[in-house]
């Protein structure tokens, strides 16, 4: 099989049975008293939010694509595909994918899409594919855009795109502890993720890589787990639901509330492009500034009592 033809698979729809069948396993594991939980509701709202987003795929990729094509006409240079070539695409397609990842949490109209994937307050290898509907309209895509500016054929791009989705999948899951200490100095692990997962203030806005850790330690934003304070999952304003329907626009419907209630440019601003929470004051900087302050303010001793007067 030639390199042009292995770029032609779609990794991600090879690894559907795979996907099946661990979640099957997970789910077997569970039952038998390994760490983990499920519920069969919030499970069946994981698997509507992943068929939805495939259906949005089918129907809107091809526009993607299109635009990713136009791209790469007006491209630097000439990028072979050769195996140096996978491997350089493949890294910096994990560095495009914290830029996204990161900003899909410090920018809410990004966020409106990424918050399905955090709304499972459940953390098992289904809430991988608790995914967005609305990817295509929040523009996503758009930080993927420079490696074919580059020169990268969008092939290959794509390919290692499904690579990095498959290798996510599996570090959706709290039946595997801790890996070795050199692989999660360099790797993303079920560790790291289950952090990023947490809705502590510890663990809010943290580890956003998607296979490489080394970003996140690169950039400042790595937090490792703690066992004295274990991961909360979910997000800050818990869903009272299982509809997937609302699972998928809820943010949307929040954005488009706040924006009519806007009084200035400021407060349109923060309604659609501020850090999730910033209208109500509720932002992940201000949640992590307040446990911080009760923090050293319960390590503050009390002062000695004064003596008695004589």
């Amino acid at each position: 099989m030639t390199m042009q033809q292995i770029m032609a698979v779609d990794p991600v729809a090879l690894a559907i049975p795979a996907f099946i069948a661990l979640i099957i396993m997970e789910l077997v594991a569970v039952r038998l008293g390994w760490r983990g939980d499920y519920d069969w509701r919030d499970t069946g709202t994981s698997l509507a939010m992943g068929l939805g987003n495939t259906i949005a795929g089918a129907l809107l990729g091809s526009v993607v694509v299109a635009m990713s094509v136009w791209v790469w006409q007006h491209r630097l240079i000439d990028v072979p595909i050769a195996w140096w070539s996978v491997a350089l695409c493949f890294v910096l397609d994990d560095l495009a994918y914290y830029a996204f990842h990161r900003s899909a949490h410090r920018v809410r109209w990004f966020w409106a899409s990424h918050v399905i994937h955090h709304s499972s307050q459940h953390y098992n290898l289904s809430t991988a594919l608790r995914q967005t509907w609305t990817g295509f309209f929040s523009l996503g895509f758009i930080f993927r855009m420079p490696l074919f500016l580059i020169g990268f054929p969008p092939a290959l791009v794509f390919f290692c795109a499904g690579l990095n989705l498959v290798y996510q999948f599996w570090i959706h899951t709290e039946v595997i502890d801790r890996l070795p200490r050199w692989f999660e100095a360099v790797m993303n692990t079920p560790s790291h993720h289950r952090v990023h997962h947490g809705t502590n203030p510890r663990y809010l806005d943290r580890n956003y890589a998607g296979v490489f850790i080394i970003w996140d330690r690169l950039f400042g934003t790595f937090e490792a787990e703690r066992t004295d304070d274990p991961p909360r999952y979910g997000i800050i304003r818990q869903l009272p639901t299982f509809n997937p329907l609302w699972v998928a626009v809820h943010e949307w419907v929040g954005i488009a509330r706040d924006v009519v209630k806007a009084r200035s440019l400021a407060s349109l601003w923060a309604a659609v492009a501020g850090p999730p929470g910033a209208v109500s004051g509720e932002t992940s900087d201000a949640i992590r500034a307040r446990w911080r302050a009760a923090g050293r303010a319960a390590m503050i001793p009390e002062p000695p009592a004064l003596a008695p007067a004589e």
